[in-house]
């Protein structure tokens, strides 16, 4: 018999395996260091027809067994050869046949659901040439019953069994076949055409290969021949005409697992491997347990060459064509630790910064669509695993890690530790009682990352809620002010996640950069999604300021819309950045410009809001932001509160008699407030009436601000004035002494100390209510009080009050009814 190979499907791969050993012979130059500059080789390309892989499919099947006697020679001659249709089945470990056929009289099986017939009644002439494989034909019940797999398929063969793979083409032999050989016989595989033919004959070859190199590379012994056969399986991946995703996949699952199961790999060792793969990365994701592999290698080597030669086009890749990082997680951190190691580099941002270019090109546009949402995506995951460490402490939720480990028993994780951010709300001094009940003292709660201060229980504040809750009509100008930061929660970050931080929200301001990637990075970022911990730590919030600063001052309306909330009840950017928020750090230039986009504050209100809908909202969130910017000459913040009177926006008198006081102590407010005036006579009536009688003066106010409100008019009427959470000090006292009728003074939280006490107490004798709560007043000045008779209520909480001074003031103070000394010598 003649078994040489046929020239079909134009495959030039015919030679035997015993021929070929499975080592390849591939082996660097002598003398090139791997890692040290690493040399990507060349893409090999198989010229010719290209196939997709089998994994199952219809064939007709005959089985030769080697003739050892004469009779034997006779039964398995040409003449006398049975040919059987089977649905093969191509397995990882096996060859195996899927038909469940019927056994018959004549002892082989038939298909039920494929049933065929000779069509040639004759036996000399028989031959599978005259059978379709794809005709269908009924078959009698009376056949057989169902059964397993019988025939010449009965058992499945091994690839480890099958020696060699070879089409044939001898005299007389039936088209379109391969014959597998196999101990003890040969198995004959017959297709319709050619084209066919030769897939079964790629993919039989493929899968024997694959599973012969699993069985090699799982039990590793020198890691130089181990590195011959991992470059001799890339190399064959190359080749294959065999075109399907499972190709270039299958190498790097062998590898990914080779890798996982030994640790004690030196880095010589990663970086030939590396090297050695970086063919098959260029056009396919690495698997997962291959970016943990690539991840350490960036933590431990971020200088390495293999770093830029190789990971670079395999993130580019990644960020060019993922879909969703929520499938591929490990995609994600091995893009991260990419970006990382980037970073470490002498140049250090400034590669990170061409990097990025690298993937927005050069034109004014970008490309590719899939770039920015996954470089957002990981900048924030990125930022997320900075504070990580303490979320999960704070909500007792498993850690990444831990999800990946398999989360541990709740009994053994850490206790629940609630947290919220510490927001307080200056209210009026009649309400101190209340507000002062309700603080307690923070505790640090410390982490290998993180020292922060949180609040243990909250069920004073709830009570605080329930109490301002019971009030029927709030005043409308205690609502509007706004809360003050949150100055008694700190963060601090370890250096490792410092360094982190840092080089991600440095790339955001790099991506807010590009006009064309603005609207979709200012999209994205709308609803702000990062943890609360963050944007109450001071140094993310002051950098990624530039970002907001860039939306802010973008004309396109898409851009600049976003840094208002994305629903009604939820914070956006509008309200974090203007002062008094929880991420303002500057007086508020920032808020203004918000505002007033391209110092045109029409452009904010008439793309957002209709204009009095715009003003409503500023009314009842930052209307003490507006004001105190307005003291200090902000044309767009008066033109904001003269719009406000203009429209009729506030409806309490005394708002708008402090919203009067504060346009007249300017020169660019009073002319505006005289124009205005012009339009609308009825607000001159409400000058006319002595001025407010409550007045709160905005969180970050100054002694300044306080002297120029003071002196824009009359106030002589005032009797309740809240300093609360300003940065006022005993300077103001020599204004305050100046409102004859004031009897409730709120200091809480201020900078006023004994100087401005004692000037208070020789003035104010007629002061009922007084709030010096986490002042740094002492009994020098604290004494002096004793002179203020007509004192009911003294709020003296987390002073440093003693107990003498506290029982001489009791004595000598007869209407004190409400004291509040916690936290002092005297509690």
């Amino acid at each position: 018999m003649d078994r040489t190979g046929g020239s079909g499907g134009g495959s030039d791969r015919r030679q035997t395996e015993e021929s070929k050993p499975l080592l390849g012979e591939m082996s660097a130059p002598e003398g090139n260091k791997m890692g040290a500059a690493p040399c990507r080789r060349a893409l090999l390309h198989c010229n010719g027809m290209r196939y997709k892989l089998l994994q199952e499919g219809d064939i007709q099947v005959c089985v030769i067994r080697h003739p050892r006697t004469f009779l034997s020679k006779i039964l398995t001659s040409k003449f006398l050869r049975r040919w059987e249709p089977h649905h093969l089945t191509l397995a990882d470990n096996s060859v195996a046949s899927a038909t469940e056929g019927r056994k018959g009289k004549d002892g082989f099986c038939a298909l039920p659901w494929r049933n065929w017939e000779p069509a040639c009644q004759n036996k000399e002439s028989w031959s599978i040439n005259s059978v379709s494989p794809t005709t269908t034909h009924p078959i009698p019940r009376s056949l057989g019953t169902a059964c397993k797999p019988t025939g010449y398929m009965e058992n499945s063969i091994s690839y480890s069994a099958i020696e060699d793979v070879q089409l044939l083409s001898w005299e007389n032999a039936p088209k379109y076949c391969l014959q597998l050989t196999i101990p003890g016989g040969t198995v004959l595989l017959q297709a319709a055409n050619s084209y066919l033919r030769d897939q079964w004959f790629h993919s039989l070859q493929w899968k024997k290969k694959i599973y012969k190199y699993k069985k090699v590379l799982s039990n590793p012994g020198r890691w130089e021949v181990v590195l011959k056969e991992i470059r001799t399986l890339v190399d064959m991946a190359l080749t294959s005409p065999l075109q399907d995703d499972s190709i270039h996949q299958a190498p790097l699952e062998i590898v990914s697992k080779l890798l996982s199961e030994n640790n004690n790999l030196t880095t010589q060792d990663h970086e030939s491997i590396i090297v050695a793969i970086a063919p098959l990365l260029e056009n396919n994701h690495p698997p997962p347990d291959l970016c943990e592999f690539f991840c350490k290698h960036c933590r431990e080597r971020p200088r390495s060459m293999v770093v830029i030669e190789v990971f670079t086009p395999v993130v580019q890749r990644i960020l060019k064509h993922n879909m969703d990082f929520g499938k591929c997680p490990r995609l994600r951190l091995f893009t991260q630790e990419y970006i990382l190691a980037l970073n470490e580099l002498n140049a250090g941002m400034e590669v990170v910064k061409k990097f990025i270019h690298s993937m927005h090109g050069p034109t004014g546009q970008c490309p590719h669509p899939r770039v920015l949402p996954n470089l957002v995506a990981v900048c924030l995951a990125a930022i997320y695993s900075c504070y990580e460490e303490f979320i999960n402490s704070r909500d007792n939720s498993p850690s990444l890690k831990e999800i990946r480990n398999g989360c541990q028993q709740q009994c053994d994780r850490k206790p629940n530790l609630p947290l919220r951010l510490l927001h307080t709300s200056p209210d009026l001094v009649s309400q101190e009682a209340t507000l002062t009940e309700s603080r307690l003292k923070p505790v640090i709660v410390t982490s290998n990352d993180i020292h922060v201060e949180v609040e243990r229980n909250n069920t004073a504040n709830q009570k605080l809620t329930a109490n301002v809750g019971n009030d029927s009509e709030p005043n409308l100008i205690d609502c509007l002010m706004v809360s003050p930061t949150c100055s008694t929660m700190s963060i601090e970050l370890s250096a490792q996640a410092d360094r982190i931080l840092g080089c991600y929200v440095e790339i955001l301001k790099m991506l807010s950069d590009y006009d064309d990637w603005r609207p979709a990075l200012a999209s994205l970022l709308q609803p702000i999604p990062f943890p609360k911990e963050a944007l109450a730590h001071e140094k993310f919030t002051k950098e990624l300021k530039y970002v907001i600063q860039r939306f802010a001052e973008d004309p396109r309306q898409e851009v600049h819309s976003c840094l208002l909330s994305v629903r009604a009840g939820k914070d956006g950017w509008f309200q974090l950045y203007s002062p008094g928020g929880v991420a303002c750090d500057d007086d508020g230039e920032l808020f203004a410009s918000m505002v007033c986009v391209c110092n045109n504050v029409h452009i904010l209100m008439g793309s957002c809001y209709k204009t009095k809908k715009f003003l409503l909202s500023l009314a009842e969130n930052k209307l003490g932001p507006c004001m105190l910017l307005a003291l200090r000459g902000n044309q767009t913040m008066v033109e904001i509160l003269c719009l406000m009177l203009e429209y009729n926006i506030i409806d309490n008198n005394d708002t708008q008699l402090q919203i009067i006081s504060t346009l007249e102590s300017t020169d660019v407010g009073k002319r505006m407030y005289e124009q205005l005036c012009d339009r609308q006579r009825e607000l001159k009536e409400l000058q006319r009436k002595g001025g407010p009688t409550r007045l709160t003066l905005p969180s970050k106010s100054t002694d300044a601000d306080l002297a120029r409100l003071l002196s824009s008019g009359s106030f002589g009427n005032l009797e309740n004035l809240s300093l609360a959470f300003t940065n006022v000090t005993s300077a103001c006292a020599e204004h305050l002494i100046k409102l004859p009728s004031l009897k409730q003074l709120n200091l809480w939280s201020t900078q006023f100390g004994d100087a401005g006490l004692r000037l208070l107490s020789e003035h104010l004798t007629m002061l009922q209510v007084l709030n010096l709560c986490e002042t740094p007043v002492t009994d020098a000045g604290l004494l002096a009080l004793s002179s203020m008779k007509s004192l009911c209520s003294l709020n003296m909480n987390s002073t440093k009050l003693s107990a003498d001074t506290y029982e001489d003031l009791k004595a000598k103070l007869p209407n004190l009814k409400e004291v509040d000394v916690r936290y002092t010598e005297a509690w």
